[in-house]
């Protein structure tokens, strides 16, 4: 059974950081794409940030220079590091593991979120 749980979130001032965690299992980890998305109040979820398999990694402009993905295999982790958060930033952060096979095969599995919230 594949689980992705996330931890680090939680209350912090504006120009504060927090650093997410994503712990996966039940699955080959390091052939996975994962990936960061938010979801604040009456709002679509958006990508925040992704890692590919490879390493290769992606930010949404509204984030680029603040946050950093990066991924460890051995530990079966992905962090997301925030720095210089802006109340914009509050939302809850989900965990995203996606796998896309040249043949077409793909799979995809979602975390429980946590939450951010960015407030003075």
């Amino acid at each position: 059974q594949v689980q992705l749980v996330e931890s680090g979130g939680g209350l912090v001032q504006p120009g504060g950081s927090l650093r997410l965690s994503c712990a996966a299992s039940g699955l080959i980890f390091r052939i996975y794409a994962i990936n960061w998305y938010r979801q604040a109040p009456g709002k679509e979820r958006d990508l925040v940030a992704g890692v590919s398999s490879g390493g290769t990694t992606n930010y949404a402009d509204s984030v680029k220079g603040r946050f950093t993905i990066s991924r460890d295999n051995a530990k079966n982790t992905v962090y997301l590091q925030m720095n210089s958060l802006k109340p914009e930033d509050t939302a809850v952060y989900y965990c995203n593991a996606d796998r896309r096979e040249p043949w077409g095969y793909k799979e995809n599995y979602w975390g429980q979120g946590t939450q951010v919230t960015v407030s003075s």
